[in-house]
């Protein structure tokens, strides 16, 4: 259940306060009420309150010096003036001055209870509002890019310097280096993260519909054109586009893209009317694009367009540093979303994992670790390197047998550890360094597979 909202009442006629006390007492409101505005003020400063309904006129302090004080030192502080009929100046003034609305006496109760109704859906939509934002800066800030490297710091200094400024910016880096999420970290970092986010993934479609898709098209502007439809540069109306994969563009729409970032408007495919965009472009590509000019694959104009400011994202065999941090990372994000108890990973598997070599980059590191935290079950605190698993060419390289047959990731496990336990001849040590866990952890699982009725 909610909390009740918070009324503080201020006028100095007994006979209001009591009126209005128990009107909104009728509506679930807590009430309190006091007769002069410095008591207003010091009540706020000893509690809580949501809202405050104030006489304009008041025997010590005005009504508007209690408004000036309220949004000084708690700006988010709700008021609503009540004033006389013939001092709508001063109510017309108080709403400049910050207050949420205002009624005048003799005032109808209905209309009241409308206004404060009115006031506090307004209070949930921006509660709301900044809820969702902060969801989105924790999605999409820099705590969500994660890395302490050299190469990743040059990264976090080129968001920060670019982010508030109007530059396009190229991305550069193999696939699964993370570009689209610093695409949306400067997007969401800058002056338009209250605009649309916009994705046009440019490999995705065949060359005949991307034009379609960017600039939109008009009804009839080919077969089964049945009504106008907007492009993904007017739907990114005073925000931001992300082309993804911009080298996979055809020549002959790379010039109609360079003539977009140059006059900043499109025309509609079948219409002949430009319409004004205001678009900042952020352009990412796994391929090396001075190669793509060189080669006559791209046009040269079109990528200094694009190349304002290069942002490069390194592989992770350019930043090995990072790999512990990317891994607790998606631990505990993966470890939350599913329910698991996992705290840690333990120094073997780290050791394991930081040997490997990763050709997927952060996703393939992802992956592995979301799987390994999906497949562990839901009593492991700790994932040891038998919970990782790479798919069958890791496997063979392991030469490791799987037990036939297999039903859970625990059976096979628990058919793992017996049977490197019995090819040691049941030397607890050797099986553990074989595995890559400690004797500890190992005699651990001894325990619950004799609680199992298993003779160890």
């Amino acid at each position: 259940m909610s909390e009740a909202k918070r009324i503080l009442v201020v006028d100095d006629d007994e006979m209001i306060c009591d009126l209005l006390k128990e009107t909104f007492q009728r509506k679930n409101y807590e009430v309190e009420v006091v007769l002069k505005g410095k008591e207003a003020l010091d009540r706020i400063r000893e509690n809580r309150f949501d809202l405050v309904v104030s006489d304009i006129r008041l025997p010590d302090i005005s009504g508007m010096r209690v408004l000036t004080e309220v949004k000084k030192e708690w700006p988010d502080l709700g008021v609503i003036m009540i004033t006389a009929y013939g001092s709508i100046k001063n109510a017309v003034k108080a709403m400049k001055q910050g207050a949420f609305d205002y009624i005048t006496k003799p005032f109808d109760l209905d209309e009241l209870e409308m206004v404060v109704e009115k006031y506090f859906q307004y209070q949930n939509l921006a509660d709301e509002n900044v809820y969702l934002r902060s969801e989105l800066d924790k999605k999409f800030g820099f705590s969500n890019i994660i890395g302490n490297s050299p190469p990743m710091q040059k990264v976090f200094e080129a968001i920060r310097m670019v982010a508030r400024t109007k530059a396009t910016v190229l991305i550069q880096g193999a696939s699964g280096t993370g570009k689209e999420l610093v695409a949306r970290a400067i997007h969401y970092n800058s002056d338009r993260r209250h605009g649309p986010f916009i994705t046009m993934n440019c490999a995705a479609l065949p060359e005949g519909l991307v034009e379609s898709e960017l600039f939109g098209h008009e009804k009839g502007a080919f077969t089964g054109a049945y009504r106008m439809t907007k492009g993904r540069f007017e739907l990114a109306h005073g925000g931001t586009l992300l082309l993804d994969e911009v080298s996979e563009i055809g020549l002959n729409l790379q010039a109609k893209l360079l003539r977009v970032l140059q006059e900043r408007e499109i025309v509609r495919v079948g219409g002949g009317k430009p319409i004004p965009v205001d678009v900042r472009i952020i352009a990412t590509t796994n391929q090396d694009l001075k190669k793509a000019v060189e080669q006559q694959r791209f046009r040269e104009d079109l990528y200094y367009r694009l190349n304002v400011v290069p942002i490069y994202l390194p592989t992770i065999s350019e930043r090995r540093e990072d790999i512990p941090l990317l891994i607790h990372h998606f631990v505990k994000k993966y470890s939350a979303e599913n329910g698991r108890k996992i705290k840690g990973v333990s120094e073997q598997a780290i050791k394991m994992l930081m040997e490997r070599d990763w050709p997927g980059n952060v996703r393939e590191i992802e992956n592995c670790v979301e799987r390994a935290v999906v497949m562990s079950g839901p009593d492991v605190e700790t994932l040891e390197p038998y919970h990782f698993y790479f798919g069958e060419e890791a496997v063979s390289e392991q030469k490791m047998e799987m037990p036939q047959p297999i039903t859970t990731l625990y059976e096979m496990e628990k058919n793992l550890i017996l049977k490197t336990l019995r090819e040691n001849n049941y030397n607890r040590t050797k099986t553990a360094e074989l595995l890559g866990i400690s004797v500890r952890t190992l005699r651990n699982k001894l325990n619950e597979y004799r609680k199992e009725g298993i003779q160890i």
